[in-house]
């Protein structure tokens, strides 16, 4: 009897080994939450051994910092492009786009990470610099396409920074109900119905519409 002969293993780059892990990682968040990050189930998902994640994030606390400011990032860039790349498209574009995209069902698994990465970063002092620092790029991004179609002559607001935290804001208030089953049955006080509101649906357009002194409706139309 002949023994089966082992599959050669292939050793990878250290960047591009360290980068599927992060990618595994957080694929893992945004499916399951930070919290079943560790290294075993990283290890497990690619197929090594969990010595050899250990190697690249000693601790674990590091490897859910990574994972998330790797998936906010990933989501940052698809959401709200940077200018350079989004030169046929006009600032109002850009912004319904981006509310329209991030307050539907599609951004649902994003809105529960920031929920779930702010929560645990109140126990998680480099999660809490992570999220700090993520926040602080989306509201620069934000505030420079206030900026842009201050300049274009699309939106009017002396103060771009207000506008984008007011916008941000009314995000994260939406965020808050990430983990609410809207789709699901109403309970006896109607609370699933309530959530399904238009006046909810439209709140983050409705906001920056007022802030930038556009016409209302002006973005929901503009997204498509």
């Amino acid at each position: 009897m002949t023994s089966r002969p082992q599959a050669a293993r292939t050793r990878k780059p250290p960047s591009e080994r360290r980068a599927e892990i992060l990618h595994t990682a957080a694929r893992i968040a945004l499916d399951e939450g930070l919290e079943r990050i560790t290294l075993r189930r990283v290890a497990d998902e690619l197929g090594v051994r969990p010595g050899l994640i250990g190697h690249y994030f000693p601790a674990a606390d590091d490897l859910v910092s990574e994972a998330f400011a790797h998936a906010a990032a990933q989501e940052r860039d698809a959401l709200l492009p940077p200018g350079a790349h989004e030169a046929d498209r006009s600032p109002t574009a850009r912004l319904a786009g981006f509310l329209v995209r991030l307050t539907g069902a599609d951004c649902l698994d994003l809105s529960r990470l920031w929920l779930n990465a702010r929560h645990l970063s109140r126990f998680k002092p480099g999660l809490r610099a992570t999220v700090r620092e993520q926040e602080s790029l989306t509201r620069t991004a934000l505030t420079g396409l206030m900026e842009e179609g201050v300049r274009r002559g699309e939106f009017r607001t002396d103060d771009p920074l207000g506008a984008a935290l007011h916008i941000l804001v009314t995000v994260d208030g939406l965020g808050a109900y990430a983990n609410d089953d809207i789709d699901g049955d109403s309970n006896d006080e109607g609370e699933s119905e309530d959530l399904n509101h238009p006046a909810l649906q439209d709140l983050a357009l409705t906001v920056a519409e007022h802030r930038l002194d556009l016409t209302p409706g002006l973005l929901r139309a503009a997204a498509f």
